[in-house]
C-alpha cells in the first residue's frame, strides 16, 4: 500500500549511507506512522527509536500532537520499538475476509429483488452520504486508510449501494474493486473477469441482524466480486459477531499505537 500525502520523512545516515526511515502521513487530527524500517546490519542500536523521538520533538512545535502507528501483530519487533517508546496500546484492529460462496447471493429473506417493505437499493456516493450527515462526528473508529478523511480524498473511486427508505438512508457499503485477485494474480483474475474488493465503509442504522448490509454484500457479489476484504476493522466500529452473521471470518490483527509529540 502506499502512502497518500507522505509529508514526514526522516532518514538516518552511517556516514552517507542510509540505514533507518521513517515515513508518516500528516492530518489535521494527527499523523501516521506510515512506515519505520532499519537495515539489518544497524538494529538493535537505538536507530528506530532516535527516528521516533525526533518526529514527536518536530510534531511538539509543529502540531498536531496526535501521533499513531498501526503495526501488525505479526511484527513484534516493531511493537516492542512503540511500546517502550512511550506509545500506549488504544486497540486491537482486524482484518476480515469474505468468499462469496459463504455468502447468499440471492438476497436476504423479506428483501429480495430491488425492494421489500418501502425500502430501495440505490446507488450512493461519498458525497451523498456527506449530504445525509453520515460522514460527521458520529462516525465511529476506523483505521487511517477508511477513516473519512480518506473517503473525501478518494472519493471518485468509490462506488456504493444503499438501502433507503422514503425518509432516510438504513445502511450502506462503500467499495473498491481492486486489481488483483487473492491470490495476487492479475492475470487469472482478469481471465475469470473475478476482482477482489475492498470495503471501505460499511454501517447500518437499524437493528436488524445484519440483515441490510448481507443485502448489500449480495448484490456486489451479483456484480461479479468474488472475495471482499475489510482491514483493519476497530471493536468499536462493527462487532465481530455482526461481521460472522454477515459472512466474514477473522483474519491478521494490528495494533493501534497513539502517543503525544513531546520536545524531551
Amino acid at each position: 500500500m502506499t502512502c497518500p500525502n507522505a509529508s514526514q520523512i526522516l532518514v538516518a545516515f552511517s556516514g552517507s549511507a542510509p540505514i533507518a526511515v521513517e515515513i508518516g502521513a500528516k492530518r489535521p487530527s494527527g499523523t501516521l506512522i506510515h512506515k519505520i524500517a532499519v537495515h539489518p546490519d544497524h538494529r538493535r542500536q537505538g536507530h528506530g527509536r532516535h527516528l521516533l523521538t525526533s518526529l514527536s520533538s518536530k510534531l511538539a512545535i509543529l502540531g498536531p500532537p496526535r501521533l499513531i502507528a498501526e503495526v501488525p501483530e505479526t511484527l513484534a519487533p516493531a511493537c516492542e520499538l512503540f511500546g517502550a517508546t512511550g506509545y500506549v496500546e488504544e486497540a486491537r484492529l482486524t482484518d476480515y475476509v469474505l468468499k462469496c460462496e459463504e455468502n447468499d447471493a440471492g438476497g436476504v429473506a423479506g428483501m429480495s429483488g430491488d425492494h421489500g417493505g418501502g425500502r430501495f437499493v440505490i446507488p450512493v456516493t461519498v458525497d451523498d452520504l456527506a449530504a445525509n450527515g453520515l460522514l460527521g462526528e458520529a462516525h465511529p473508529p476506523v483505521c487511517w486508510e477508511r477513516s473519512v478523511e480518506t473517503l473525501t480524498a478518494r472519493k471518485n473511486d468509490i462506488a456504493g449501494l444503499a438501502v433507503a427508505s422514503d425518509e432516510r438512508i438504513e445502511a450502506y457499503v462503500l467499495y473498491v474493486k481492486d486489481e488483483v485477485d487473492p491470490e495476487g494474480n492479475a492475470e487469472a483474475a482478469q481471465r475469470a473477469g473475478a476482482t477482489t474488493t475492498s470495503i471501505v465503509s460499511l454501517r447500518s442504522f437499524i437493528e436488524d441482524g445484519g440483515a441490510r448490509l448481507k443485502l448489500l454484500i449480495s448484490r456486489v457479489c451479483a456484480g461479479g466480486a468474488r472475495t471482499f476484504r475489510l482491514t483493519k476493522v476497530h471493536p468499536a466500529e462493527i462487532s465481530k459477531e455482526l461481521l460472522e452473521t454477515i459472512g466474514f471470518r477473522a483474519g491478521d490483527g494490528h495494533r493501534l499505537y497513539a502517543a503525544r509529540a513531546r520536545s524531551d
